[in-house]
């Protein structure tokens, strides 16, 4: 067994000898083959009889697990990659929503989108959702889902517009004739409806919602984000019926007990970002007041303007922030923590099966005979923390990173084997993002580009509501 194997469509594919984690609790399987055939998997055990033909990967020394699911990631952001690292929420408010957002044309979308799935296959997450809010005419639409559809991960495409009220953009006979054209039920490219609820009592956002319940589609919505939306939003969409086991809430780092009641009755789950949260400032990555609640939890980046597209980041900041408080906590009641609340195996289930949950895809985030095979391999004979392998849970969510990434597999199909991806044109992609830099700098003016990593803030805008579709402003995004 070595590097050098070809793979043709519809070969099996055998991991021989991993460490697996089926996702199924605590559980790890030493010395465990696993078997794919077609687009599942078809067995796991030891010494697995596979067919003739079958590739054979060797997994030794490594861990086999689900592929990672990113459930809220503004593709479209990363040809700015690292613009923003320095900006706070408000910054980047201004900057996207209320300046330079709309340069984007629809190729800067496509752009953008086109990197951020690359740079998601090679970091071992082989499903991300788009949350596509700079999605300005269903050019841009058509140009996200054209960049997701041409590489080869699974993507769902989460529709939104900032520069637009939820209810215009939604109710319009093209956004009709999107959905009718390129939502066709593909395994591969789901969809849903990305919109936020500010908390006017006049609830602007409910034909949005309506158009979501007629079509039968999910909606992903900012929920308790310090400033800008809060418990006023939770409550509308829960008087108005509109919480659903489907709807997935971002952050909700800032809500009150109440919210978080209201999420865990409807049966919802939370997407946290916990990067983002601790340095963005939505508010404080709430996985602990999730878990209290009993609520679904799933993990996310949010965005490649500041941060790395990959889940080892994410998993290893969850832990720390998590823990962080619960040490600080026990300290200014005099006590001491003993015991983690927050174990290495829950973050690494938060970001496979956890992410499966929400999308309600029971098929994935799991190894297990007859699940799909989104499978990803760690391995790196060449790196010194590869080894010893002594417990693979906090191996994977305190030790590996990117560059561990030996093979990936999403629906059956090897798109990354050897630390290479496989299939994947990247000159092609530098030089799409390259011309979408050209253009955003162009058109800012050079003078501005360099001044839009440290963006002032307009003194005329109150800037705790980024929209410009409703006058409301509410103090009480403001409280705890």
């Amino acid at each position: 067994m070595n590097d050098r194997i070809t793979f043709e469509n519809g070969r099996p594919v055998v991991f021989r000898g991993g460490t697996v984690l089926p996702m199924d609790g605590r559980r790890v399987l030493a010395d465990t083959d696993v078997l794919v055939a077609g687009d599942r998997v078809a067995a796991v055990g030891p010494c697995l009889q596979a067919p003739q033909d079958a590739a054979e990967i060797d997994a030794t020394g490594g861990i086999v697990m689900p592929g990672m699911i990113d459930t809220h990631r503004h593709m479209w952001q990363t040809a700015m990659r690292g613009y923003g690292a320095d900006w706070t929420l408000t910054q980047y408010f201004v900057w996207y929503y209320l300046e330079y957002g709309k340069l984007f044309r629809p190729e800067d979308v496509h752009a953008g989108n086109t990197l951020a799935a690359i740079e998601a296959l090679d970091a071992g997450v082989t499903t991300v959702v788009d949350w596509s809010h700079g999605l300005q005419t269903v050019d841009h639409a058509d140009a996200a889902a054209d960049a997701l559809q041409a590489v080869p991960g699974r993507y769902v495409l989460a529709y939104g517009n900032l520069q637009q009220a939820p209810a215009a953009w939604a109710t319009t006979p093209e956004f009709r004739d999107f959905v009718r054209r390129r939502i066709t039920g593909d395994d591969m490219f789901g969809f849903q409806m990305a919109f936020d609820v500010l908390g006017d009592p006049a609830f602007p956002e409910r034909p949005a919602f309506e158009v979501a319940r007629e079509l039968g589609v999910a909606v992903t919505t900012h929920a308790g984000v310090w400033g800008a939306t809060g418990d006023d939003g939770i409550r509308l969409m829960h008087e108005h019926g509109f919480m659903t086991p489907q709807t997935v809430y971002v952050h909700a780092a800032t809500l009150s007990a109440d919210s978080y009641h209201r999420i865990a009755a409807t049966g919802g789950s939370v997407s946290v970002a916990t990067e983002s949260e601790q340095s963005a400032g939505q508010g404080y990555p709430p996985t602990w007041a999730i878990r209290v609640h009993g609520i679904p939890v799933s993990l996310s980046m949010d965005t490649g303007v500041w941060w790395s597209g990959d889940l080892f980041s994410a998993m290893r900041a969850t832990l720390g922030a998590d823990r962080s408080r619960e040490h600080m906590e026990a300290h200014a009641k005099g006590d001491t923590v003993t015991h983690c609340g927050l174990r290495a195996d829950q973050v690494v289930e938060w970001a496979t099966r956890g992410g499966a949950r929400a999308l309600g895809r029971d098929d994935l985030g799991r190894v297990e005979a007859g699940g799909k095979a989104d499978l990803v391999l760690i391995k790196n004979d060449s790196s010194p923390v590869s080894f010893p392998l002594l417990n693979p849970f906090g191996h994977v969510a305190f030790q590996a990173q990117r560059a561990d990434v030996h093979t990936v597999v999403v629906d059956g199909r090897v798109v990354k084997h050897g630390h290479r991806l496989l299939g994947v044109d990247l000159a092609a992609a530098r030089r799409q993002v390259e011309r979408t830099v050209e253009h955003l700098r162009g058109a800012m003016g050079e003078e501005a580009w360099l001044k839009g990593m440290n963006p002032d803030i307009p003194e005329t805008k109150i800037l705790d509501n980024p929209y410009t579709y409703t006058d409301y402003r509410s103090t009480s995004t403001h409280r705890r």
